[in-house]
């Protein structure tokens, strides 16, 4: 793409065109108090290019690198090997430089990836159909929210208590704007989800109820029985996955007869990227597709027979009248769903869960470590490669000690539930393929001390 730099007569053109004094006219909305004035903080205003990477190169030095240190983060985001064929691949020119596509048919190769993810998200999520390129999980979260209030005309969501706060925050964030009314709570250090209680709330007004699995405390709930209470009252079960390599162990949402399954899908082929981008999974039931937001590939014959593909649902502003879009997604996360795809591709089936498996032994083995240090309690008997630790101390500082000694303990719930008091003494510990006997062993013998 060539660029072609504004002249400031341009410029004076296009303000004097708005009725604008300046530039500094363009951002009269945003407060005074939120706006930068000066220099950022840190940063030279001037310098050479070798200057300037000197400079960088220091501060990024004062990262902890996650593959430097024993690593147990989680929560939503993990650390995943990523084989080097799939960066090489999605570095080719023609990924590289697509863009959505908006003359999709011309695109055929990013048409054909993206169906080809879709179908592998449809599998995995043991849905009818999947969509293609969401944002991250939190978002498509969101977005399956007002896709339930669309399919039953009913505008209460009912929240498990084990979804990511995270998550919770951004539906609460969307929902002010919407008028949808979220009943959300934060959990409890027991061994089983809230599956009891969230049937016990479902009522004649609810549009959804929205689970996460495994949940943010690790545990793995059976969703039929809970599928079949919204089924009774007209609702739709929501079950968010932001583990996609669990699925390789344990029975997909789908079959359980969740009605739309949501993910984030940076556990396979996107690393962790200081937090994004990412890439979300959308998949429901084939009697709710017109409802889905986003975009849907599809494959057909051109006249002389040829395969090829076509987008064949995009129900978003771009295409359709505005009233009539079931979403304002205005671009996609096309290349993070292709190196999602391309590591789907190498795993296969069988691959895949060689990978779940070895993510939950493991998982396992950690666990076993970490409970004979004195001062811990395993709080989830059952789990995939997440599980939650009960220490005889406030969690919080503790992760922090043990980060000064380079060990990525895990996240604390005081950190992800700030006033929940009963939380406090919660550590989160993700453990998958890439943590090693040395790295379990050295957290074990760190909490040993700091708990000592």
């Amino acid at each position: 793409m060539r660029y072609l730099p504004l002249t400031t007569d341009d410029r004076s053109a296009m303000l004097a065109t708005i009725g604008a004094a300046s530039i500094d006219d363009l951002f009269v909305d945003v407060p005074q108090a939120a706006r930068l004035d000066g220099p950022i903080h840190g940063l030279p205003g001037h310098a050479s290019e070798l200057a300037v990477e000197r400079h960088l190169t220091a501060l990024a030095r004062k990262n902890t690198v996650a593959g430097e240190v024993p690593f147990f983060l989680g929560c939503g985001a993990y650390r995943h090997h990523v084989p080097a064929s799939v960066d090489h691949l999605i570095q080719r020119g023609e990924f590289l430089t697509a863009y959505t596509p908006y003359q999709p048919e011309i695109a055929q190769g990013t048409l054909q990836m993206l169906f080809e993810f879709q179908t592998q998200v449809a599998r995995l999520l043991g849905t009818d159909v999947a969509n293609a390129s969401m944002y991250d999980g939190s978002t498509a979260c969101w977005e399956a929210i007002t896709m339930a209030r669309r399919v039953t005309r009913k505008a209460k969501a009912i929240v498990s208590s084990g979804l990511h706060p995270h998550y919770v925050s951004v539906a609460n964030t969307m929902a002010k704007f919407t008028g949808d009314v979220l009943e959300t709570a934060a959990p409890a250090l027991t061994a089983e989800p809230d599956t009891a209680d969230l049937i016990a709330r479902i009522d004649d007004d609810t549009s959804c109820v929205v689970v996460q699995y495994p949940d943010i405390l690790g545990r793995i709930g059976d969703l039929s029985e809970l599928a079949a209470a919204c089924q009774a009252k007209k609702a739709l079960l929501i079950a968010v996955v932001t583990e996609p390599v669990a699925l390789g162990a344990i029975r997909s949402p789908g079959e359980m007869g969740a009605d739309i399954v949501v993910g984030e899908g940076q556990s396979l082929g996107v690393g962790l990227q200081f937090g994004g981008p990412y890439v979300g999974l959308f998949g429901c039931k084939e009697k709710y597709v017109r409802q889905m937001p986003g975009r849907l590939c599809g494959q057909t014959q051109d006249a002389e027979g040829k395969r090829g593909f076509v987008l064949t649902l995009s129900t978003r502003e771009q295409h359709i009248r505005r009233e009539k879009a079931t979403s304002n997604i205005c671009t996609n996360s096309g290349l993070c769903a292709l190196a999602f795809s391309i590591h789907m591709t190498l795993l296969g089936e069988k691959g895949l869960r060689g990978l779940a498996q070895a993510n939950h032994l493991a998982a396992s083995a950690a666990a076993d470590r970490l409970t004979q240090v004195a001062g811990v309690e395993l709080v989830t008997p059952t789990f995939f490669n997440e599980f939650t630790l009960k220490l005889s101390k406030e969690a919080r500082p503790v992760v922090r000690t043990l980060a000064d000694r380079g060990i990525l303990a895990g996240v604390s719930l005081g950190r992800l539930y700030p006033g929940a008091d009963a939380l406090q003494n919660g550590l989160v510990v993700a453990v998958t393929e890439t943590a090693t006997a040395d790295d379990v062993e050295a957290l074990a013998g760190a909490l040993e001390a700091v708990l000592a």
